[in-house]
Order: C-alpha cells, then sequence, then structure tokens
C-alpha cells in the first residue's frame, strides 16, 4: 500500500433535533472499524465499508428510530460524506475514479464513483417495498444518494443481478467500498489535482 505523507483523517459531527453522528475515518488505515447505529443491518453495511475499502472506521449514531430509520440512515451518509471529504483536503494526487463490479452468489453490482466535486446519484433497478430487519430496502439508495451530497462525489450504482435483498445490498456495499478505496487512493504518478480545471473541490 502506498503510504501518504500527509494524514489523511477526519472526524465529522452532526447533531439536529433527529439524529446526532459522529464519523471518524482514517483514509489510508487497515481496515478497523467500530460501528454503533440503533438500525443493525445499517451497522453491518457501513462496517463492510471500513473492513473492504481498508479504511479506519468509527461510527457513533443514534436516531429517532421509533419513527423508522430514514433520518439514521441519511444523515449518517451525508457526515460519513463529509468525513471523507474532508480527509481528502484539497484532493492533490488522489486517483479521483473509482468502480467495481463484485458478485455474491446470485447477486453483482457495480458501483462507479468520480470523487470530482459534483454531486449526483444514479441507481439502476432501485430495490423497492421490503426490510431486512428495521432497514427498508429502499434505505440503500437513500444512503447512497446522502454520501454523494456530503462527499461531493458522482456515484452511480447498478443492481446487475440477484434475487435475495439481503446479497443484492450487501455486495453493493462492498462493491462501494472498493471504488472509494480505487478513487482515494494516492498515486505518485498524479502532480497536483487529475483536474484540467485545477480544482476538485467548490
Amino acid at each position: 500500500m502506498l503510504q501518504c505523507p500527509v494524514m489523511r483523517t477526519a472526524t465529522v459531527h452532526r447533531k439536529t433535533r433527529e439524529t446526532d453522528i459522529r464519523v471518524t475515518i482514517d483514509l489510508d488505515g487497515s481496515g478497523r472499524t467500530s460501528i454503533q447505529t440503533p438500525v443493525p443491518f445499517l451497522s453491518h453495511m457501513v462496517d463492510q465499508i471500513g473492513r473492504h475499502g481498508l479504511f479506519d472506521l468509527t461510527v457513533e449514531a443514534t436516531g429517532d428510530v421509533e419513527i423508522d430509520g430514514h433520518h439514521t440512515t441519511e444523515d449518517l451518509g451525508i457526515v460519513l460524506g463529509q468525513a471523507v471529504a474532508q480527509a481528502l483536503g484539497e484532493r492533490h494526487g488522489i486517483q479521483r475514479y473509482g468502480w467495481a463490479t463484485l458478485p455474491m452468489d446470485e447477486a453483482r453490482s457495480t458501483v462507479s464513483l468520480d470523487l470530482g466535486g459534483r454531486a449526483f446519484f444514479v441507481v439502476e433497478n432501485p430495490l423497492r417495498g421490503g426490510k431486512l430487519g428495521t432497514f427498508d430496502l429502499e434505505l440503500e439508495e437513500v444512503f447512497f444518494e446522502a454520501f454523494a451530497r456530503g462527499a461531493q462525489a458522482n456515484l452511480h450504482l447498478v443492481h446487475e443481478a440477484g434475487r435475495i435483498a439481503h446479497h443484492m445490498i450487501e455486495i453493493s456495499f462492498k462493491a462501494f467500498a472498493k471504488a472509494l478505496m480505487q478513487a482515494t487512493r494516492i498515486d505518485p504518478r498524479i502532480v497536483g489535482v487529475p483536474s484540467t480545471k485545477g480544482t476538485l473541490t467548490q
């Protein structure tokens, strides 16, 4: 793994009347995680991001889950995105783009990502109607859209195959982790930011 001379870490805390979320990330970690949310399946999925992206990731989240998991899921996506953006700084030397297609049994997902400073999210074949524990299936889309806003990233998710919702969502999070790992990595051949504009931040 390339060693970055600058510590690319960040802690973001966001508190509203609906949620209280703190995220700490080290982009050049080894996959150590501590994930605490009131939505068990969400905790399981966010753990995948740290472990498969080799990010050291700590999440402490509470929220109004007596209503449902929407606010907690969305706000965690926002805060994680903001933490990634802060850890990247001016985004000098990063690969910027990342993509991964991964299988899990009958399911297969592709995630492509651009850390180019412009927020946009696209999902093809989104999941609708149903739950995994207390996690509504459409909250997968909510999380990734919120991350794209928080990180100022362009994120595309495609559910290419699958019948079992657990597999489809889990492999999407793992593909996201691999794409994010690639996009955030430093390439020593890149001088400054990889953009003809000269900036990847707004």
